[in-house]
């Protein structure tokens, strides 16, 4: 607002001075002007030889006429008839038509007069007519104006900087309210309940600080969300790890107090048992880390990939299932060791549930490539298709803890199969389930 005000104070007193200085100067002209035609027409009353005595002139200009020897011939009324209005330096130095300002106490007119001079007559008789024209009429009416000014500038920029000030405390009371709504979410301490989330005020204005209130809440809508997931991630973590801990503890503790009656190599194995599947816990949490950490804009490191190959290598480590290689080579883009373990995630789960076989196929569909994994296993409802992709889900706790899932395979291979632009998806087989990931073909 200072600096509204001081530009408004800067522009408006330039413009007064400017208002002012052009109404001097355009008046000033005008009684130049009007001084030069009055001189004119005398001359020509001279040079027709009618010019009378005394000379016709306007209130508040003098007009004398002047011979060569600096003698008064023909005055208008009012002007001195001895004396010319010219000192005689004066009057010999001023060209003809020229003009110059006097004092006009000097000749009995009130401030300051525009004399001029104009020839006239014939040139072995020549003549000079002056005539001069009193400017105070026209300086009083620039101080009316000058006063008007200074009158009027104060209260005018005193209403501008109100109007500004209501606009402006108009337009930044939107902001205002959702600064003081960030510091109270921000000021506000965040609990463990499901409450709905907290939410800045969204004015009713339709313009940008709408848009932007929309905007921000919808950021807190996904910061919220990403909490949420964050912390019901970190609460999972640390429930999946702290049971293979306890396992672990509880065993050695009984197998201290108990020595003699220990099997050890029983316990080594069972030891070695939850290792490896804390091991492959911390693992799969590393991996989802580095990929929530990773831009959905980041690039994945590129190959060409042969699938066949690839899908043949890693259904030689499990006996139970079945690779049906395709009938030519198929080849994508995309990180090896990813999609190798997109497929052995997809085959351990099918492996885990199958009851007798597991059917691992590769084919072209269209510009992508159709990995599908089919067992004969108990299937997944169709309600929950879409939730088994979550972290840490498990349709059976117990029966996938005892066969050493931890609920983050199918989360990485979603994560894994997104990363390299394609889908996967769950189907009903003929006695099971179906998974197929559609990857774009190279």
């Amino acid at each position: 607002m200072l600096v509204t005000v001081l530009v408004l104070v800067v522009g408006l007193g330039i413009g007064g001075v400017a208002l002012v200085a052009a109404l001097n100067v355009a008046l000033l002209r005008a009684a130049n002007t009007e001084a030069l035609d009055t001189a004119n027409a005398v001359a020509r009353l001279v040079d027709e030889g009618s010019l009378s005595d005394p000379i016709p002139a306007p209130p508040g200009v003098q007009v004398q006429v002047v011979d060569a020897q600096d003698r008064v011939t023909a005055v208008s009324v009012g002007t001195d008839r001895l004396v010319p209005i010219l000192y005689p330096t004066e009057l010999h130095t001023m060209p003809d038509r020229a003009g110059r300002y006097l004092p006009g106490d000097r000749i009995g007119l009130p401030g300051r007069v525009r004399v001029v001079v104009v020839g006239a007559g014939p040139a072995h008789d020549r003549v000079k007519v002056l005539v001069a024209r009193s400017t105070a009429d026209l300086s009083q009416g620039v101080h009316v104006l000058r006063g008007l000014l200074l009158v009027a500038f104060p209260l005018l920029v005193g209403l501008l900087a109100l109007v500004a000030w209501r606009l402006a405390g108009a337009t930044l009371r939107p902001v205002e309210a959702l600064r003081a709504g960030a510091e109270r979410i921000t000021g506000a301490t965040p609990g463990r309940g499901t409450g709905p989330p907290q939410r800045l005020p969204v004015p009713d204005t339709g313009d940008e600080i709408h848009r932007l209130a929309v905007t921000l809440n919808d950021m807190l809508d996904r910061l919220g969300a990403a909490r949420a997931r964050q912390r019901a991630f970190v609460a999972d973590a640390a429930h999946e790890l702290r049971s293979p801990l306890t396992n672990m503890r509880t065993e050695l503790e009984v197998a201290q107090r108990l020595p003699d009656g220990t099997d050890w190599p029983a316990l080594a194995d069972d030891l070695l048992t939850d290792l490896v599947r804390l091991s492959r816990l911390v693992d799969d949490l590393l991996l989802l880390a580095r990929s929530d950490e990773t831009t959905r804009t980041a690039p994945a490191p590129t190959a060409e990939v042969d699938v066949g190959e690839l899908l043949a290598q890693v259904a030689a480590r499990y006996a139970a299932v079945r690779f049906v290689p395709p009938a030519e080579p198929l080849h994508v883009t995309g990180d090896p060791d990813a999609l190798a373990r997109v497929v052995a995630n997809l085959l351990d789960n099918a492996v885990r549930h199958a009851a007798t076989t597991v059917e691992l196929a590769v084919a072209a569909d269209g510009a992508y490539r159709s990995i599908t994994v089919t067992d004969d296993g108990p299937g997944i409802p169709a309600a929950d298709r879409e939730r088994v992709f979550d972290r840490f889900t498990r349709l059976d706790d117990a029966r996938a803890r005892d066969a050493g899932g931890t609920g983050l395979g199918l989360a990485i291979v979603r994560e894994l199969v997104r990363r390299h632009g394609g889908t996967v998806t769950l189907a009903d087989a003929d006695h099971g389930l179906r998974v197929t990931v559609r990857l774009p073909g190279d």
